[in-house]
């Protein structure tokens, strides 16, 4: 029999990281209650500038030193950050939040299946247009899904795609700090869709207490949970929980959204997710990466 002490090391990290995904999604459920008062734009632009508040006072990134290079790649790794969270509100407004995060998925699950070249990787390729396909209205299926809110989450996903690639190469040094910067760039990309379509209701100030905690919980919480799992487990094996997160979001949006899934979505869900898996088992990089989810 195991011992408790050598399960420790297992548990601690996938415990982390578990705290993370349902910290991500109870995030999101919470920003959509802000929806019919500052729309999703001004949702966005809340949820960033606490978020830089904090990881400003808690990462100080003033301290690091960057080149003109990697200064640029910042821009790109912020501007997409922005985009990606822009994007996945926007989704939220008509797409349940389960289905939102599959169609995000796609973003990252492109990446890794660019960077393969193996024949296994076609099944993937797929179970991945399946779980699309499945989620395109029909009316022989009888399931409906918002066109427009579809397309906003696979923009979000192709944003997500741009972090990953921006992020590790303005990441290579400094990369606390750089996330941090990121946050910043990303406020001021987002801010002007927030500022223009909510204006003076951005100053409420009984919305802070929200705003906060969505910052807390889809940005400072999780994201320091994820740096401190990924020390602590192989990139297989985040990759792997990682592509859980869909679960988390149709369960966070049944629990607090009474969102309800038909079984053709989550079967639309679990290809996808299981895509997600085959990728990452398929291709493990020798060194783990930090990719946040929203």
């Amino acid at each position: 029999m195991t011992s408790p002490r050598r399960l420790a090391p297992i548990l601690f990290p996938l415990g982390l990281l578990l705290i993370a995904m349902a910290s991500i999604q109870t995030g999101a459920s919470l920003a959509k209650s802000l929806f019919p008062a500052v729309g999703a734009q001004g949702t966005t632009t809340l949820r960033l500038v606490f978020a830089s508040l904090i990881m400003i006072l808690v990462l100080r990134p003033w301290r690091a030193r960057f080149n003109p290079r990697a200064l640029s790649m910042i821009v790109f790794y912020g501007m997409a950050l922005g985009g990606m969270n822009l994007l996945f509100y926007m989704s939220l407004r008509s797409v349940p939040l389960g289905i939102a995060v599959a169609l995000e998925l796609t973003g990252p699950l492109t990446v890794a299946l660019l960077s393969s070249r193996r024949a296994i990787d076609f099944i993937w390729i797929g179970l991945a247009a399946a779980g699309l396909l499945l989620l395109i209205p029909s009316s022989q299926t009888g399931t409906s899904l918002d066109p427009v809110g579809a397309a906003y989450a696979l923009g979000a996903g192709a944003c997500w795609a741009a972090y990953i690639v921006f992020g590790q190469k303005a990441g290579e040094h400094n990369g606390v700090q750089t996330a941090a910067l990121g946050v910043i760039v990303a406020t001021c990309f987002a801010a002007p869709f927030g500022i223009a379509h909510a204006g003076s209701s951005l100053l409420d100030v009984s919305l802070i207490p929200a705003a906060i905690g969505v910052a807390v919980l889809s940005t400072a919480l999780p994201y320091s949970l994820e740096m401190v799992a990924l020390t602590r487990m192989s990139a297989r094996t985040f990759g792997t929980l990682a592509s859980l997160e869909p679960v988390f979001a149709a369960l966070s949006g049944l629990l607090f959204l009474q969102e309800q899934l038909s079984l053709l979505q989550w079967m639309a869900i679990g290809a996808i997710i299981l895509a997600s898996m085959g990728v990452t088992f398929s291709n493990t990089p020798e060194q783990p990466k930090w990719v946040p989810a929203d």
